[in-house]
């Protein structure tokens, strides 16, 4: 209950604060190519509910559809992608969206995700169900029986750095470990890591 407490006044607080910041965001956006302003992905939640994860959009139209054809195309890509589930050299991002992601700035529509009890602030990373059913494994029950985070343990430890495997051991580990206390490190612990953008693509 204190960390449903603590969730809903953290992003009430962050939507008053980053709303001019994601006013501008959405004019860059809109000017740097056409489409809509937030991308929603289906994601896999507290107890294996499904809901839908806001980012602000950082790729071009039918990116779903590239993608297919990229990993169809090009087996390195597609090894990348079955490693790290992303693209170092992503060609579907656009020039905003690249300036986005490294800074983490896309996921900043996810407080919405928080105030509505999909997300907490810090949990595991939010997941798919294809990310379930090929690397979770007997793991998912522990993982799913929390809320997924805007930031985590894996956000602070590497990020696209870390393997999906080595990023479940660090899930298993905050979970063992979960408290007030560790919420509060981790998220002090996230602020330099968006500044300095390391393994963030």
């Amino acid at each position: 209950m204190l960390k449903r407490i603590f969730d809903i006044c953290f992003s009430i607080g962050a939507m008053i604060f980053f709303f001019p910041l994601c006013l501008g965001i959405a004019i860059a956006i809109k000017l740097d190519s056409p489409g809509p302003l937030f991308y929603g992905s289906l994601r896999v939640g507290r107890n294996g509910k499904p809901f839908l994860c806001w980012k602000f959009r950082t790729m071009y139209a039918n990116a779903d559809m590239k993608l297919k054809e990229l990993l169809q195309k090009n087996s390195a890509m597609r090894q990348e992608w079955e490693l790290f589930y992303k693209l170092k050299d992503d060609p579907r991002i656009t020039k905003i969206g690249k300036f986005l992601r490294r800074t983490s700035l896309d996921e900043l529509p996810q407080f919405w995700n928080i105030f509505m009890g999909d997300l907490s602030v810090v949990g595991p990373r939010p997941v798919t169900q294809d990310e379930i059913v090929k690397y979770f494994g007997d793991k998912a029950q522990k993982i799913l029986s929390v809320r997924p985070g805007l930031t985590g343990i894996w956000q602070t430890s590497g990020r696209s750095l870390l393997t999906f495997e080595e990023r479940i051991k660090l899930e298993e580990s905050y979970i063992d470990q979960q408290s007030l206390s560790l919420d509060l490190r981790i998220i002090f612990k996230t602020i330099p890591m968006l500044v300095f953008s390391k393994g963030a693509y």
